[in-house]
Parts: C-alpha cells; structure tokens; sequence
C-alpha cells in the first residue's frame, strides 16, 4: 500500500502546486484502473466539497482529460473495470461551466499550494489515506514571464529551491529559534516556510512594492498567520539609508540573526542598492549571516553580485546543495535547467 500512497500523493503534490500537465508523474495503469484509486483521486484532488482552495477550473480540465483518457487506456476488462462516475461527472461539470480562455486565465490570481517536506519524507515510506502533509497556499499569477515587472505575483525557482535546503537538517538550524529579514518577499513563501514549518522565532518579511505587499498580507492569512508577534510585514528599499528608520528600532527590539533572500539579483543597479542595504545592516549586527539563492540566468549579472560582495569585503561562501532535475522532485517543484547558487554572506571580520 505504500507504492499506492506515494504515487497518488505525488500526483496530487504536483497538481496543487499547477505542475504542468505535459510533466505530471502518472500512476501506473495497474494502479489508475482500480476503482478505489480513481475514488482517492476524485476526493483528494476534485471535490469541491471537500477541498476549498482547488487550482483553476482551466488548469482542472488540463489534468482531468489526460487522466480520464489513461484510465480509459488501462482498462483490461469492461466487466470489471469502469471509469468513476464522480471523475467524468467533474468533466461534465467543468465542460458544461465553461472555463476562461488563455487570455482571462492570465489575469486570474489561483490558489497555488506547496507541499514542504524535506526530502527524507518525500518517499514512499508514508501510510494511511488521510495523512496531513505540510503546506503553504499562496494567491498566484501563474502566467508571469521572469522579468516582467509584476515578478512579485508568483515564486520562482530560486524561492523553492532555497526553500528546499532550508527543509533540509543543515538548512532547518539556520532558522530554527532565530529572528529573520526577509528581502524581495514576493509571494511571501519563504516568509511563511520559516514561520509555520522551519520553527523561526519570528519574521519580518519586505518587499519594495506596497501593491505586493499588501498581497502578501492575504497570503499570510491563508495560512493562518496573523500575528504580528510572528510575523512583520513592511515596505523596504534597497539603497536607502537604514538609520534612523523603522529598521533600526526593530534590529534594539528584535535582532535579526538571519537576512533570507531568492531571485533579489535581477540586475547590477538593483545589486548596487542590495549591498548598500546589507551593509548598513552589518552595521547594526555585525554577526548577521545573509542567505542568498539567486538562478544564474546572466552570468555577468551573477558576476557582478561577486564583485560587489568583494568590494564591501564581505565573505562569501557557497552553499553546496544541488537542485535535482524535476523527474527526481517529490515536493517542491521547480525547472533546474539553468544553475541555481546559494550564497552564505557576512560581514568583514
């Protein structure tokens, strides 16, 4: 039974996230044309009534039709296998509803949810039909290009992929017990990673754009993170002096210990105010341990990160965790063609 759960749960774990369908990892044949995998499917990832916060209708109809048609494939004996009612009654449903076009499914925010478990858990060692897996739902825009101007709609790969080593042991103490800065927040994922599964004892997570901010706040109150003892949202500009401000007062009433964050390296002028921000706050805490994942889409954007770095002689190591290709994936998904680099930063000794 255990091949039985770890297969569904993958499936399902890819398809709250919006994996896209052309890459879902299928249940085997064997396992599709039994009546009570097809009534485990229908429950987990189509029953309105039982899950509030489903993928978008459009994006439904995407998995529900390759899968109807595997089961169809699989069926050795009409007499004794048939396709769940409840499976082609959805089909119908969302058929007869109409689903946006392309173009209004490009504007929709969708409930985007991700399954953080470290990878010691992701295999197929779990029992029981009904086990509780840790999540995170977001708000989304899904059909964002990176380096669009509303990049703080959605998280991207290097987000996932720093939250993937920060589940892992090693990754987890950096956290644990500790007071964290978020820069460039976006979505608000690793935010709420640190808060609700890693143990942070608590989060201010920024960003530059109020408008995503104020998003940010909807995501933390999906999960159920409302206090402000636990979690801080703020607006923060890189390059602006830091003393005197609201970030002062906090580092008297609440050190930081640790500085998070993903894809912030887009381009050298936005480097340039980074290393300004990070050494005003060096200043303030001096033991300050910055983490940075960045995906090396231009190298000489990635170069000039380095060279600031040793500019304001600051140290910097990498960290060593290398992001399996998506086939190899069991909870966080995310394309790793292109290099992702997780950057350890601290101040000058």
């Amino acid at each position: 039974m255990a091949d039985v759960d770890f297969q569904l749960r993958l499936l399902r774990r890819q398809y709250f996230q919006l994996f896209e369908p052309d890459f879902l990892a299928w249940p085997h044949p064997q396992l599709l044309r039994r009546g009570d995998a097809q009534a485990w499917l229908f429950k987990h990832l189509f029953d309105e009534s039982r899950n509030p916060r489903l993928p978008p209708e459009r994006y439904q109809l995407r998995v529900l039709r390759p899968l109807v048609a595997r089961i169809e494939k699989a069926i050795q004996d009409p007499d004794e296998d048939e396709i769940s009612d409840d499976l082609m009654g959805r089909v119908g449903a969302l058929m007869t509803h109409g689903v946006p076009s392309e173009f209004e499914a490009m504007k929709e925010r969708s409930y985007v949810t991700f399954t953080c478990l470290p990878e010691s858990r992701t295999g197929e060692n779990q029992d029981g039909d009904d086990t509780e897996e840790p999540t995170i739902t977001l708000l989304e825009r899904r059909n964002l290009i990176s380096g669009s101007r509303s990049t703080g709609h959605r998280t991207w790969e290097a987000a996932l992929h720093l939250g993937s080593y920060l589940l892992t042991d090693s990754g987890r103490r950096l956290v644990s017990g500790k007071s964290v800065l978020e820069l460039g927040a976006g979505t608000g994922f690793l935010a709420i990673l640190c808060a609700k599964h890693l143990g942070a004892r608590h989060v201010t997570t920024t960003d530059g754009d109020e408008i995503v901010v104020d998003y940010l706040k909807g995501n933390l109150a999906l999960n159920d993170i409302g206090d402000e003892k636990q979690v801080t949202t703020r607006t923060l500009w890189w390059g602006d002096e830091l003393r005197g401000t609201w970030v002062e007062q906090e580092c008297s009433s609440n050190p930081y210990d640790v500085v998070i964050g993903a894809d912030i390296t887009y381009d050298k002028d936005a480097i340039k105010a980074l290393i300004y921000t990070l050494r005003n706050l060096f200043q303030m805490r001096p033991g300050l341990l910055v983490i940075i994942a960045s995906v090396v889409r231009n190298g000489d954007t990635f170069q000039a990160l380095q060279h600031e770095c040793a500019s304001s002689k600051f140290a910097v190591e990498e960290i060593a965790f290398a992001a399996k290709p998506m086939r190899e994936q069991k909870a966080l998904f995310y394309a790793a063609a292109m290099p992702i680099r997780i950057l350890s930063i601290t101040s000058p000794s």
